[in-house]
């Protein structure tokens, strides 16, 4: 590698010297690659198994690889879905001397999966509409903090299950300034960008035949236009009303609260005889659920996947220890009904799902038991239900490191649909 190789890094891996960087990516040996599905990039990037984890390495200018580091370091400090910056590794030289690209490290978000992996097979037309409602919630997020991407698309993202929707996580920032507060009409035009964009990506997997003939991809790229001006509307826009109705105050609070966020800061006033109330939220923060959950019980999950654990320690506290202190009530859930049924997976079958919609799916699988039998199905019983008719022929979804390439790459025609079920 020689002395000239530079690093940047958050933390650093000793195991990052022993990958060949005098070598250009797209010539690094078949041992060093972990094979995981990527969507489509403008770079070459591979992906790389370190101490434990994988990371991803993009080939990239200098002067780009440090910018978008910078912007993935900040856009995590604002607590907005992306993925972690690991390092730079710049100055680099081949064998022969010549100066190489740089490489941008990132760590790879375990149990996510790229657009295209998802459209790999023909699908349940609203899972396109589950996706772009995602990718409309990371915009929104973005710009309330001031970040303008200028290249909204879903190849650009990352999507991870949320107990029946989906989370999106922005992975490539390269586009990207953060230039706090953003005008309307740079937000409209992130999302002209992001309707073009969808539009093109799903014509190309509907020239394909990879999508499903009944979903027209022009109607769900528009979509993201009302999704984003919706929860836009909803998180940003004042409301007025008559002062005797300022039970409206908390109304709107806990309206943001179910869609999952919190207000901060609330801007109240009323004209000049005391007769109309105007309100409008100042500072909002994403995470409501979440937060309640790793309060009470200490388990990181995505935003809907806390709401769905969060409903049944609420019926759980309700059923068996009404009035009890939250905290107390909390502690024996987990112990008691939460970490049983994570502990019952078995081990071959713990890289599947996470464990909060492992969760997630046997409540909704023992939900559908008891509508069938007519009964109470008993936990114990739809966790073993659950794990032998459902988990089981599922796809590892925690790396998937070295899958068959054809799983990926052959034609959707020539492949079994037993393959490929429960992708989504």
């Amino acid at each position: 590698m020689g002395s000239a190789l530079n690093i940047t890094a958050t933390g650093f891996d000793p195991a990052l010297l022993d990958l060949p960087w005098e070598l250009p990516l797209e010539s690094w040996p078949d041992h060093t690659i972990a094979a995981l599905p990527k969507g489509i990039s403008r770079h070459i990037v591979r992906f790389v198994q370190l101490s434990g984890y994988v990371v991803a390495l993009k080939e990239t200018s200098p002067e780009l690889a440090e910018r978008e580091y910078e912007l993935l370091r900040t856009l995590q400090r604002l607590d907005v879905p992306c993925v972690e910056p690991v390092a730079v590794i710049s100055e680099r030289r081949d064998a022969q001397g010549q100066p190489l690209e740089a490489v941008l490290v990132t760590r790879h978000l375990k149990f996510s999966l790229p657009y295209r992996a998802l459209y790999s097979q023909t699908l349940r037309p609203d899972t396109a509409t589950r996706l772009v409602d995602a990718l409309a919630v990371l915009l929104v997020r973005l710009h309330i903090v001031g970040f303008f991407w200028g290249d909204v698309s879903l190849s650009n993202t990352l999507f991870r299950r949320d107990a029946g929707a989906f989370a999106a996580y922005l992975v490539d920032a390269e586009t990207g300034r953060l230039q706090p507060p953003l005008s309307q009409g740079q937000r409209e035009h992130d999302l002209e960008i992001a309707r073009v964009n969808i539009a093109g990506e799903l014509l190309d997997l509907a020239a394909g035949g990879r999508l499903d003939e009944s979903i027209d991809p022009v109607d769900v790229s528009t979509r993201i236009l009302d999704a984003y001006r919706t929860l836009w509307q909803e998180l940003t826009g004042s409301e007025s009303f008559d002062s005797a109705e300022r039970w409206r105050i908390a109304e709107r609070v806990e309206r943001l609260n179910l869609l999952g966020f919190d207000i901060e800061e609330l801007s109240i006033g009323s004209d000049a005889e005391g007769n109309q109330v105007r309100i409008q939220p100042k500072v909002v923060d994403a995470g409501h659920h979440q937060r309640r959950l790793l309060r009470l019980t200490g388990l990181d999950t995505e935003e809907n996947q806390a709401r769905r654990l969060l409903n049944d320690l609420d019926a759980f506290a309700a059923r068996k220890y009404p009035g009890r202190d939250e905290e107390a009530v909390a502690h024996e859930w987990l112990s008691t009904v939460f970490e049983p049924v994570v502990g019952a997976i078995p081990r071959e079958l713990r890289g599947k799902l996470e464990p909060a919609e492992v969760f997630h799916q046997m409540l909704e699988h023992r939900w559908f038991l008891s509508q069938n039998e007519s009964r109470d199905v008993p936990l114990a019983e739809a966790v073993t239900s659950y794990i032998e008719q459902v988990l089981r022929h599922r796809r590892d979804e925690a790396t998937m490191l070295n899958p068959p390439t054809e799983a990926f790459t052959a034609p959707i025609g020539i492949i079994e649909e037993s393959d490929w079920r429960d992708r989504i």
